[in-house]
């Protein structure tokens, strides 16, 4: 198979629609062999209270990113994809602009992905450093097939 990327891209950002990453503004904007890109604004619809970009709404960039990346590795046709952990360490406190999130996979097995992913700024400055284990599951038939 072929990697095209302007596929992966238009495919990512489109299953987005009417979803948490629509709400979140999540752009996805690059992929290659064994990453995937994704952007997200930072305004007041990601601050917590005081005012910084909430460490939820960067997790959620992250779990995004990391399972839209396994998602390309595999036949959807056949299988299914699940985030079963993460971590976050965020490291930079950050009030507006664009974070963008780097997925590059550390371990690509039959049944677990291990993704890295950074988060970072316009500046290349660090904000969090992101881990995420997902689980590939065979695709359950559904009941009208």
């Amino acid at each position: 198979m072929t990697f095209d990327k302007e596929k992966i891209l238009h495919y990512c950002n489109h299953v987005s629609k009417n979803t948490l990453m629509q709400t979140l503004n999540i752009e996805y904007t690059d992929a290659g062999e064994d990453f995937l890109v994704a952007t997200m604004p930072v305004n007041a619809s990601v601050h917590q209270p005081m005012g910084l970009l909430h460490g939820g709404a960067s997790v959620a960039l992250a779990e995004s990113v990391g399972s839209a990346a396994s998602m390309i590795y595999v036949n959807s046709e056949l299988s299914e994809v699940r985030g079963i952990e993460i971590s976050a360490n965020h490291l930079k406190a950050k009030r507006d602009g664009i974070v963008t999130a780097t997925a590059k996979i550390v371990h690509k097995g039959r049944s677990i992905h291990l993704w890295e992913i950074r988060i970072t700024d316009e500046n290349n400055n660090l904000i969090s450093l992101c881990k995420l284990t997902n689980m590939v599951l065979p695709k359950r038939k559904s009941e009208n097939q």
